[in-house]
């Protein structure tokens, strides 16, 4: 128990191990916890003490002068106030100064409002971005779109890396989309993600001059879309992809491709993109999404969340997923690069035999025309080193440069080998 011990140096206190000790117990525990020596120590439960000036007026105080008694039978408990007097002529003490208060904590320290507010995870609408504007190529989309509405019949879901640059203001291009090993079902895509593949990936991507600028994915016509943008799956795994692939960029998106039926019963194909908001990131980051260990939600428009929130002047452990989203316009523009080549992680597997049906259809062409595909580099990074070969083969493609002879004497030999 703690017995607070007030003297002329201020309130200290001491720690008693055992709650039945007896006096002179206690004057040992002082001794060695506040060290003023037992023999010097007067204790009362009177204040008074503390008033007197002079040894016979001490000597006056005799309520805690038995060294035998018990501590309970004097009334002395668990936060007592006793009173402790002794010759300061005699004994020099040094009194550490008291903690410092701090904002918020155990029970007595100041707290501001100002500290308060502080201390609350607030979530509103973000209303900019800094991603300006996101522009994809029009056949890197319309090969992901169409393979999702003729194959797919968007009955399943599909997603894909979306690659390119990021202007000085904050503008997006997107030039190509790698799609990795994945299995969709209607409200989930899992991702089978292939390490060897992706350091392909970043090597062609690295020597095209481009890097991973965000996330696209499709919503399945069967699933309930009724009411929100993006479900509560949908959230997460944007979330989750931003922070693992997205390497501190900023300017990340997210797209949506859905298809949507008009008032006539045709259907059309839309896409959309967003960026998370900064809180829905740091949240996400700092483990506060419930995700899937409390089973699944029962509304996909909201996100639930282990820790409570403010949002307006409620606290919630569900956040309308709006809140989490800003939309990020939309153009189109025609890249450096073809998509003519078979996409991979598809249902057909591309083989050797679709690079020499490839460049045969090409051959009018200048070689590095050729090969101005990022499908096909992809592809062609199987049989070249990667860390050197494919980096110069993609920046050839880049620069539109003759492509070395001994590369092409090399992608002509395993065309032919097919």
């Amino acid at each position: 128990m703690i017995v607070r011990v007030r003297s002329r140096d201020g309130l200290e206190r001491v720690t008693v191990p055992n709650p039945n000790a007896t006096v002179a117990e206690l004057k040992t525990l002082i001794e060695s916890q506040l060290k003023v020596p037992a023999a010097q120590q007067t204790l009362s439960m009177d204040k008074d003490l503390l008033l007197c000036k002079t040894p016979d007026e001490i000597r006056r105080f005799t309520d805690l002068s038995n060294p035998w008694s018990t501590l309970p039978s004097l009334g002395i408990g668990h936060g007592s106030l006793i009173y402790l007097s002794y010759d300061h002529t005699v004994i020099e003490r040094t009194i550490p100064p008291p903690p410092l208060l701090t904002p918020a904590g155990s029970f007595g320290r100041k707290m501001t409002m100002d500290d308060l507010i502080a201390k609350q995870v607030r979530v509103s609408r973000q209303e900019t971005s800094p991603c300006e504007s996101v522009s994809f190529d029009r056949s890197a989309a319309d090969a992901f779109q169409h393979y999702v509405n003729d194959s797919l019949a968007f009955a399943v879901k599909r997603c894909g890396f979306m690659y390119g640059t990021v202007s000085d203001a904050g503008r997006v291009e997107v030039d190509f989309i790698y799609e990795p090993p994945q299995s969709g079902t209607e409200a989930e895509i899992y991702l089978l993600r292939d390490s060897t593949e992706e350091a392909a990936v970043e090597a062609v991507a690295a020597g095209l001059g481009m890097r991973a600028v965000g996330f696209m994915f499709t919503q399945a016509v069967g699933q309930d879309k009724e009411g929100y943008t993006l479900s509560e799956t949908e959230v997460r795994l944007a979330a989750q992809m931003q922070v693992e692939c997205g390497r501190g960029l900023e300017q990340w998106v997210t797209a949506v491709v859905k298809l949507e039926v008009s008032e006539d019963g045709g259907a059309d194909v839309h896409f959309e993109a967003f960026q998370l908001s900064e809180m829905c990131v740091k949240l996400f980051r700092d483990g506060w999404f419930l995700g899937d260990e409390a089973g699944p939600g029962t509304d996909p428009k909201v996100t639930r969340l282990k820790k409570e929130v403010v949002v307006g002047v409620k606290d919630v452990k569900e956040v309308d997923n709006d809140f989490f989203l800003v939309p990020v316009k939309i153009s189109d523009h025609q890249g450096p690069l073809s998509t003519t080549f078979p996409i991979e992680n598809r249902n057909t597997e591309v083989t050797m035999r679709a690079l020499k049906t490839h460049l045969d259809r090409t051959k009018s062409l200048p070689f590095v025309k050729r090969i101005s595909d990022f499908h096909l580099l992809l592809f062609l990074a199987r049989y070249f080193d990667v860390n050197a070969d494919v980096p110069a083969l993609a920046e050839c493609v880049q620069g539109q440069i003759t492509v070395p002879e001994g590369f092409q004497l090399i992608i002509d030999s395993l065309a032919s080998s097919a």
